[in-house]
């Protein structure tokens, strides 16, 4: 884990939007935290600069080696030209290795279970290591995960990141080997996971990202895997801090009933509280760097007269202490407020309405195109429809492009569409993969 001292992490902030008052009776507590990180490098010491500032980094590249990958011939050497594209972003100084994956993990740079340090030289050696990757074998993600963990955990750094590509599904494992190795290497590194053209499983992949706090995608088109992997590694080059949590205290009788991240993507984090004290618990969050994220907070308080107040949840953000306790970077209040005044308990705030309404878009996505796989005709039309209906009531314009490639629609305020009789599979696939993605709300 690292540790940090208060002069060099970035600067956290935390707003709460929410509607503090409740009818005679109201229990349910909704708020909207807003967190944002801006950078601290101008204040951290040298040895705690970010990734995208010196050498506190590590980096894992997981390329699919698998037979598939020679079909067409043209998608392995995509795969060697975007890791050699990542390659280049690294940084001077940053900790890496390249993994090339099949039913087994090889080392393919720099070998001996080790990592080499990004400097002109060695990133030349990686670039003609990978010329010697060759598709052949089977697809065993898992091994290729654990094989990262080893060489990531052996480093001395505080960000500690991994990017996975395949273009298959995960046929030479069981799904609890791969449940089994996420399992082992969730809170030890980072992944973003890419599945590249329309052979590999949609649930597969995001529940890579998901498990690993990382970001999923499709590149359908290999051809556009360089420019993908460039921003990714740009991305990860710009962390500057790790292991942050959200902690929620929460009153003596109250409930969680969940909470989960909005924005930039829906991420369900209810079950990986992990308890710290009395009523106290906390959530994983991953590493930060210049940006600001959403997340719902819903408790469950107990009853209170009229006219009363309490303190319904207290959010913190905090990261591992030097000392082995923890540093509180930011916090925010969640209030609750019981009161006659009908106009004030029945308003919803703006945030809380526009984010219930992302995650259901997210949902109804998910259940159309299930429906729609499994032959369910009515249903497919019936969910879609409402997908297009949220979308244009957010202005979520790239989901409501995306699902005008999956269904023709008649009117969208009203959510009527019809399935379109032939869909392109990577069109579909690509709606899936992105169904999560969010947009902020109009401040």
């Amino acid at each position: 884990m690292a540790k940090f001292s208060k002069s060099n992490v970035p600067q956290f902030s935390v707003d709460v939007y929410q509607n503090e008052f409740l009818p005679e009776g109201g229990r349910e507590v909704n708020a909207i935290v807003t967190v944002t990180s801006t950078g601290g490098g101008a204040v951290a010491a040298p040895q705690f600069y970010a990734a995208g500032r010196g050498a506190d980094a590590a980096v894992a590249l997981m390329v699919d080696c698998s037979g598939s990958m020679d079909y067409p011939p043209t998608k392995m050497r995509n795969a060697r030209d975007a890791t050699a594209a990542a390659i280049d972003t690294l940084r001077d100084g940053v900790h890496f290795a390249v993994i090339g994956g099949t039913h087994v993990a090889k080392e393919v740079f720099p070998g001996g279970g080790r990592l080499a340090v990004a400097d002109a030289q060695t990133r030349d050696q990686a670039k003609q290591a990978l010329r010697k990757l060759s598709a052949g074998g089977g697809t065993a993600i898992g091994t290729w995960l654990r094989l990262a963990d080893r060489l990531l955990s052996a480093a001395d750094v505080s960000i500690r990141h991994g990017i996975l590509l395949t273009d298959g599904r995960n046929e030479h494992e069981s799904p609890d080997d791969l449940k089994a190795a996420l399992d082992a290497c969730a809170g030890r590194f980072t992944c973003d996971a890419r599945g590249v053209g329309t052979d590999w499983e949609v649930k597969e992949v995001t529940g890579i990202a998901s498990a690993m706090l990382g970001s999923a995608d499709i590149v359908a088109d290999p051809a556009g895997l360089a420019a993908d992997f460039t921003r990714m590694m740009e991305t990860a080059m710009g962390k500057e801090v790790a292991d942050v949590s959200l902690r929620l205290w929460t009153p003596l009788g109250a409930e969680i009933k969940f909470v989960k991240q909005v924005a930039p993507t829906v991420e369900e984090l209810t079950d990986r509280r992990v308890e710290v004290g009395p009523r106290a618990g906390d959530y994983p969050t991953g590493s930060w760097g210049d940006e600001s994220r959403d997340y719902h907070v819903c408790v469950q308080v107990p009853n209170a007269e009229l006219g009363q107040e309490m303190l319904a949840g207290r959010v913190s953000l905090v990261i591992p202490g030097a000392d082995g306790g923890v540093q509180n970077l930011a916090q925010g209040l969640v209030r609750a407020v019981w009161t006659d005044d009908m106009t004030a308990s029945t308003s919803i705030n703006p945030q809380v309405a526009h984010y219930t309404g992302q995650a259901e878009l997210a949902q109804v996505i998910q259940q159309g195109l299930d429906a729609r796989k499994a032959g369910d005709a009515d249903g497919a039309t019936a969910k879609l429809g409402r997908a297009v209906q949220l979308a244009a009531a957010s202005g979520n314009a790239d989901t409501a492009k995306l699902l005008s490639k999956v269904v023709d629609v008649v009117d969208a305020a009203e959510g009527t569409v019809r399935l379109k009789a032939k869909v392109a599979e990577a069109d579909e696939m690509t709606l899936e993969t992105r169904s999560t993605k969010t947009v902020r709300v109009k401040k």
